[in-house]
């Protein structure tokens, strides 16, 4: 037998109801590689998903706590809409991707982790990033540790937000 080594996950394991909320919890602490938190915006923030379906998984959420997609303001709104283009600009540039999936799962039944507060995947993709183990074992390998994930990604964000037009 062979072992897939995925210490990161020890979190959700030893608690997977996820007592409290871990977004909020995120955001009281300093933005940086302990909290995975790569930009903090007037409205809303760009974190790295901690238990990721590929390298370089990302979050947007208001910094409001709300689950109500229809109770989120506006200015919530077009600010998510923000980040998650420059999320995406981010993983283009630390990682080459072929596409990307966006969404979100509003409700349990479908399938969100965390109903009560509301967030947008934006999940990089590459031709071929799917094989048998999921579909066999239902085991994903994730080939990059997330603090590399994140040193990498914030990176290319910082380039970005210097030079808004690239």
């Amino acid at each position: 037998m062979k072992l897939l080594w995925a210490p990161w996950r020890t979190k959700y394991v030893s608690n997977p109801d996820g007592e409290g909320c871990f977004l909020c919890q995120a955001l009281q602490e300093k933005d940086g590689i302990k909290n995975f938190i790569l930009y903090r915006g007037k409205y809303s923030f760009i974190i790295m998903n901690l238990f990721p379906y590929n390298s370089g998984h990302l979050m947007v959420a208001p910094l409001r706590h709300e689950g109500d997609f229809l109770k989120i303001r506006e200015e919530e709104l077009q600010e998510m809409m923000h980040l998650s283009q420059l999320s995406i600009k981010s993983l283009k540039g630390a990682y080459h991707p072929h596409a990307f999936n966006l969404g979100m799962n509003l409700g349990k039944a479908a399938g969100a982790g965390l109903v009560d507060h509301l967030h947008i995947h934006v999940l990089p993709r590459w031709e071929g990033d799917t094989n048998f183990l999921p579909v066999f074992s239902e085991t994903k390998v994730i080939p990059e540790d997330i603090k590399e994930s994140y040193l990498k990604i914030r990176k290319h964000l910082e380039i970005l937000l210097k030079n808004p037009e690239k």
